[in-house]
């Protein structure tokens, strides 16, 4: 659902701004393929605004390497993501949209063993994002971690239960 005051558009208005590929992602519910972003391993300190309407969404500190092949952020600007249940392709997931235009950026998992504050992995496509080079000044939680990587040890319970 899109907050009152919005900046929310009719389709063929984003259709006017928006390439076809975003316009597929954003508005349409797409997927990019993963490890084709732009933003995957992109590290650089700003933030990261919608490729729809420029509001601020994440800022580069609260970003990390999951190695899942998106852009991940262990949490968002405070009022700029709003969170849906998406019950597509038979699973139940939960799906991050943009508050103030409503575009589409991914989905957020929960629970992974992350070594981040919030153990959230916000998979954003790189393509619902844009990149400001600007100054960050961080909060108290997000100088908890710089960059966690993948939990190898979850990932060797994973496979080793493949193969019992």
């Amino acid at each position: 659902m899109v907050e009152p005051n919005s900046k929310a558009k009719s389709d063929s208005e984003w259709q006017a701004i928006l390439s076809k590929e975003q316009f597929r992602i954003l508005r349409k519910k797409g997927t990019e393929a993963a490890g084709t972003g732009e933003y995957d391993k992109f590290y650089e300190e700003g933030v990261y605004t919608c490729a729809a309407c420029d509001t601020p969404l994440y800022k580069s500190t609260t970003k990390f390497k999951s190695g899942c092949g998106w852009p991940a952020f262990f949490d968002a600007i405070p009022g700029a993501v709003s969170r849906h249940e998406d019950r597509a392709f038979g699973m139940v997931r939960t799906e991050i949209t943009c508050t103030a235009c409503g575009g589409h950026l991914g989905h957020v998992f929960k629970g992974e063993g992350f070594a981040t504050p919030t153990d959230e992995r916000h998979c954003v496509n790189s393509i619902s994002l844009n990149f400001r080079d600007e100054k960050v000044e961080e909060t108290p939680d997000e100088s908890k971690t710089s960059k966690p990587e993948a939990p190898r040890r979850r990932l060797s319970q994973i496979l080793s239960g493949l193969f019992k």
